[in-house]
């Protein structure tokens, strides 16, 4: 049974009924993404891809014409339709039960970031930060107020939805704090870079800093620092991190421009970030990681690999997301090279690095030490949420 307790302090009391909607949710979102999905590969193997090849006498060239030739089939809108309904009710199931007392939640979020016994943490707003269109245009994820939305001053609501419903959007494969992400790249910048002893470390574009706090209990002596644009977010994320005991210090910034000395910085880490921007803002943001770090410090971003490396059916399948779930940025990125995105920003070709590893958390040490060591190998696992899931990373050292 999928457990979709929080397993920290701001978990909110939930009835026996609301918890068993979270978990048949969770499960619904599983079963679309496995079985489902399994039976959308075999309609396009069995029907779609057949009649492509007698009409093209060719298979297909990329995960454009894949999806062109996928969209009419049954099986097809049956997985997309069914998809964006479970989506739709993740965020639905979480926000019912944040809904019966708002205000609580707020004062119990500040008087737990406040109680300096629990952690040293801090937390800096800018109530003058102009948030870009890029970020409040859209409800990105079919997030209902997206990740900045704000009832007032103290709000912290919008990342309490976030932490629950990705709780239930994971269905049980990103660890038990939702921090597998952080702890793998983490873990892949002690094993990969042993001579890097970070003193100063910082997440762009960490949200709640589910994959912030890992990097703080890697590297216990290094200093840790998140930024994001969405204010309630930040709020949660602070409160978060003092409800798990670790020191974290959280800023409301842009990621293109960082306030940030030049040279401060051991490691730059984001995920599932770049994505999320224009591809304008996410050159500007690899040029400031390249300002802000050392000599020697590392760019780690965790994300999708590039449709340059994926089977056309694999990158329509990575895809979707673009077309149907509200990123209208996502494949974008994953048409860019990842490499070529580095060396413009200022980093060596030859500093640049790619990697496909297991997660760290369900796998012993030596297995994650020699899927590291591997040259990076892409398959359908590679991104895809599901119990077999690998992550990606890609960056460069300064």
């Amino acid at each position: 049974m999928i457990d979709t307790r929080l397993g920290h302090g701001l978990d909110i009391p939930k009835s026996r009924d609301e918890r068993a909607r979270e978990r048949f949710v969770s499960s619904l979102r599983a079963h679309v993404l496995t079985d489902v999905a399994e039976s959308m590969k075999r309609a396009w193997e069995s029907d779609v891809l057949p009649a492509f090849r007698a009409e093209h006498d060719r298979d297909p060239a990329n995960a454009e014409e894949v999806h062109a030739a996928l969209r009419p089939h049954p099986q097809f809108r049956f997985y997309s339709s069914l998809r964006c309904t479970a989506q739709e009710a993740v965020w639905n199931a979480v926000i019912d039960e944040l809904e019966d007392d708002v205000e609580a939640f707020n004062r119990r979020c500040a008087e737990i970031a406040a109680d300096r016994s629990r952690a040293q943490g801090t937390l800096e707003l800018d109530p003058a930060l102009e948030l870009p269109r890029s970020a409040t245009a859209v409800d990105v994820h079919l997030m209902p107020g997206n990740y900045h939305g704000s009832r007032g001053d103290d709000d912290a609501v919008a990342g309490a939805i976030y932490d629950n419903g990705l709780n239930v959007f994971a269905f049980g494969v990103m660890g038990e704090h939702l921090d597998d992400i952080g702890l793998s790249m983490a873990n892949f910048v002690r094993l990969r870079f042993p001579d890097l002893q970070p003193e100063k470390i910082l997440d762009v574009g960490c949200t709640i800093g589910h994959n912030t706090v890992p990097w703080k209990r890697t590297f216990p002596q290094a200093e840790v620092h998140g930024v994001d644009i969405a204010a309630p977010c930040l709020r949660y994320a602070h409160a978060r991190a003092q409800t798990l005991g670790e020191t974290v210090h959280f800023h409301q910034q842009a990621a293109e421009s960082l306030d940030f000395p030049d040279a401060s910085l051991d490691v730059v880490f984001s995920s599932m970030f770049l994505h999320e921007l224009p591809l304008k803002s996410i050159r500007a943001f690899l040029a400031e990681a390249h300002r802000v770090l050392r000599p020697g410090g590392v760019l780690i971003n965790m994300e999708l690999p590039p449709n340059s490396a994926t089977a056309p059916y694999d990158g329509f399948y990575l895809d979707w997301d673009s077309y149907y779930n509200n990123e209208p940025y996502y494949k974008g990125f994953r048409d860019q090279d990842y490499k070529e995105l580095c060396t413009s920003a200022g980093f060596a070709e030859d500093a640049f690095f790619e990697a496909v590893m297991p997660r760290y958390g369900y796998v012993d040490e030596d297995a994650f030490a020699a899927a590291i060591s591997a040259d990076a190998a892409f398959d359908e696992d590679t991104g895809r949420l599901s119990d077999i899931i690998m992550w990606y990373g890609f960056g460069a050292r300064r």
